[in-house]
């Protein structure tokens, strides 16, 4: 078994790097090579700026390159909920900015010639439990209503001819979602940035980000450079440097295990699943046909070897839940990751402290977060009316200050409420 990102193990690095220290005279900074720093990087790179792309470790670390796969339409709540919380114009705008942003990706992938496997294969939403069916249906019907009429309800008959697995209870199918590979995607955008003029640093963990003058000065173990802005697109993996949004992330483990065999028997109708437990499992295909099959098995801040292990055979045994016929079936690999999640769970975009940020994408950044980048790369430029998800108040956790203590209380409130009928 591989203690490693399939999304790494299975894509060809980025090799377009610098190799020189951190230096230079740049107009802006991204820091963080995720898809949000990816996208934001290329896109000013096109535009004639002059920019500079700082990645701590390699470009798609974090999440980018530690997700789950999917590209889903729409924001894991409800639209209600999401009206609720925003008003109903801001709301519609919120919600299909998922849809704009797989339409995004979608387009880019062409323009730039990225391979990585993306194909629009819809999303089901499958109900755990029988009394989670009328929640979901009455989410259909108010979807279909208020902001996606092509999304449908599948009867429990529907759903046995997706997957082979007895425990739903129906479903809401979502066929605006994609899937793709997130390690070919992540490299193929480093790729773009670079050939259209950024200049990127991996192994450049940021020490310092400090105002100046005329704008920051940024150093590294190797160097320094000087930028007029700095775009921050660093979600979980956002360091002590830049306290002001720590306190506002609650990062939580995730770990994906993926089975090696070709299970497709199992998952005929080939597309994306999540269930609606609070502590939910995702899986999916992988282009090789192995079963990715995720979720939130443990809740720490904490993401090594010794977790994964911990977590990877936690998600085996829910795995085997709703796959028993896969029990002979090897596990391959497993590995874990940090997510980003802010208090009412809704990601925040704009301009703070001075900085430009794009973050908080609370386990639901795949899809967003290159429609994000793009925003902020305009924010950059003097444009802000791209973003929609301006203006939202952004308070710091209470009694958060970067160690999240609350994170085991916070799971064993929720393994209380699944075990509910």
């Amino acid at each position: 078994m591989k203690f490693t990102s399939y999304w790494h193990d299975t894509s060809k690095a980025f090799a377009g790097a610098t190799r020189e220290p951190l230096s230079g005279d740049f107009e802006v900074a991204v820091i963080g090579a995720g898809f949000t720093g990816l996208n934001a990087a290329r896109k000013l790179a096109k535009s004639g700026v002059k920019v500079a792309l700082i990645e701590a470790e390699h470009v798609g670390y974090g999440a980018s390159g530690r997700n789950g796969g999917h590209l889903n339409s729409g924001h894991f709540a409800s639209f209600g909920a999401a009206k609720a919380h925003f008003g109903e114009a801001k709301a519609r705008r919120f919600w299909r900015s998922y849809d704009d942003s797989i339409d995004m990706i979608e387009a880019i992938i062409a323009e730039e010639g990225i391979d990585c496997s993306f194909r629009r294969g819809g999303k089901l939403k499958l109900a755990s439990k029988p009394s989670h069916v009328k929640r979901l249906q009455a989410m259909c019907e108010e979807l279909r209503r208020e902001v996606d009429p092509s999304v449908e309800w599948l009867s429990r008959g529907d759903v046995r001819k997706e997957l082979g697995s007895e425990a739903f209870h129906g479903a809401v199918l979502s066929p605006k979602s994609a899937m793709m590979h997130m390690g070919q995607y992540a490299n193929g955008m480093a790729d773009a940035a670079a050939r259209h003029g950024a200049t990127i640093w991996e192994h450049n963990p940021v020490q310092s980000c400090i105002r100046v003058s005329d704008g920051w000065r940024i150093t590294s173990p190797t160097g320094s450079l000087a930028a007029r802005r700095v775009i921050l697109a660093t979600d979980a993996y956002t360091t002590e440097n830049f306290d002001y949004y720590r306190r506002r992330m609650m990062p939580i483990v995730v770990t994906r295990p993926l089975t090696p065999e070709e299970v497709a028997a199992t998952l005929p109708g080939n597309r994306n699943y999540t269930n609606s437990l609070n502590i939910a499992n995702y899986f999916r295909l992988t282009p090789d046909n192995r079963l990715l099959f995720g979720g939130r098995a443990k809740f720490s801040a904490a993401s090594n070897q010794k977790t994964d292990v911990r977590s990877g055979e936690l998600l085996r045994k829910q795995m085997l839940d709703v796959f028993p016929q896969l029990a002979d079936v090897e596990i391959d690999y497993c590995w874990g990751g940090l997510v980003g999640c802010t208090q009412d769970r809704y990601p925040r975009a704009g301009a703070a402290d001075g900085l430009i940020y794009g973050m908080g994408y609370s386990g639901h950044g795949a899809q967003l977060s290159t429609l994000i980048g793009s925003v902020l790369a305009d924010i950059a430029m003097g444009r802000t009316d791209t973003n929609p998800i301006g203006g939202m108040d952004w308070n710091a956790v209470p009694l958060h200050t970067g160690k999240p203590w609350f994170l085991p209380m916070v799971g064993t409130y929720y393994r209380l409420k699944d075990m509910l009928p």
